[in-house]
């Protein structure tokens, strides 16, 4: 199974991104955009994993989760990777709140040390609103994107750190939770 560990998020917030990503949308830009199912903060990707790495992986999120209570998670701003001026990627972002590193860095350091590969570039919390296909009409969606780089999209308290399955079919991935680990 192809995995990953998310935070996923309340519908509220979803339905703020959706909207969001209707006033992008209708720029027309040669953008791949995000689903609905694909809204989610990824702490971790993992790849493909097997069936019992999907046990001890549940048991690794059970421990980190009881170390870490409940904590609230900010969604704001917009921007682009690498750069809004050479766009590949188009986001919305996350506080980094102290809490959210925390569980991040935990949880990278608890699957390094069973052999998953530590991410080498520092944790920046976002969500991909979509990807850029080609250049048309790319800077009309840009010029959107910038009205709302320093916009609230909701707050939320999060409980749950989850283990995502993803699916990938020729229209897009799905995803399915797996398992979710509750914070005290």
């Amino acid at each position: 199974m192809r995995a990953f560990i998310a935070i996923d998020l309340e519908p509220e917030i979803k339905e703020s991104l959706r909207s969001l990503v209707r006033d992008l949308r209708a720029t027309r830009a040669d953008i791949r955009w995000v689903s609905d199912e694909g809204m989610h903060l990824t702490l971790k990707f993992l790849g493909p994993i097997d069936e019992t790495q999907t046990l001890w992986l549940k048991e690794i999120l059970k421990d980190i989760a009881a170390l870490h209570h409940a904590f609230p998670l900010l969604v704001k701003g917009t921007g682009a990777f690498p750069s809004e001026m050479s766009p590949r990627v188009l986001w919305v972002g996350f506080a980094a709140e102290p809490e959210l590193l925390a569980i991040q860095e935990d949880i990278d350091t608890a699957l390094e040390a069973k052999g998953f590969e530590k991410e080498k570039r520092a944790f920046t919390p976002h969500l991909t609103l979509g990807r850029v296909k080609g250049p048309e009409r790319v800077a009309k969606a840009m010029s959107e994107l910038v009205k709302h780089r320093e916009k609230s999209f909701g707050a939320m308290t999060v409980r749950k750190v989850a283990l995502f399955e993803s699916l990938l079919h020729p229209e897009g991935a799905e995803y399915r939770i797996v398992f979710e680990a509750v914070l005290p």
